[in-house]
């Protein structure tokens, strides 16, 4: 019976893994969410970022964690966005869902993040602001307008998440 559980959790896992959802015009979308939530989140070093501070540019809202393997194997490609199109109006900002604001810091310290880290916050509102989470790595991508766009659960290549951006660019 063990195994049967494992094997069901295991599927489940794999088939939220991959999936793309893009938002209905004026609709929530497939997500739960239709624009960027207005929401204060604290970065590694604790200064407060809002996130309605940053409509008006192209937004990739990563959600992640150190623990993640899925994750980590993307961080090098969003540094390479936010290099070359930053200058366009990119922004990109992870948020870490560690337990530890230490782990996140180092981590991101060690990999030369070029982008804000936020760490949640301790009621986890954000994720919930977000439509919820089926696993990370989780990415959003936001139009100029605040309008969500797109959305990713699981690992993407660089050229997966260009072929969206440069629509909005």
């Amino acid at each position: 019976m063990k195994r049967l559980w494992l094997i069901l959790i295991l599927a489940a896992m794999l088939w939220g893994c991959g999936q793309k959802e893009t938002a209905s015009p004026g609709g929530k979308g497939s997500f739960g969410l239709s624009e960027l939530p207005g929401i204060v989140l604290k970065d590694l070093d604790g200064i407060e970022h809002d996130l309605l501070d940053y409509k008006g540019k192209v937004l990739i809202v990563n959600f992640w964690a150190t623990w993640c393997g899925p994750c980590k194997k993307e961080i090098p490609d969003f540094i390479e966005l936010k290099d070359e199109y930053g200058e366009r109006g990119l922004e990109i900002i992870g948020i870490s869902l560690d337990d530890s604001l230490r782990d996140a810091r180092e981590y991101s310290r060690a990999n030369k993040i070029n982008y804000p880290v936020l760490y949640k916050d301790k009621e986890m509102r954000v994720v919930e602001l977000f439509g919820g989470l089926k696993g990370i790595p989780t990415s959003f991508i936001i139009g100029r307008d605040g309008k969500v766009v797109a959305k990713f659960i699981g690992l993407r290549d660089k050229e997966t998440f260009e072929q969206v951006l440069l629509q909005y660019l």
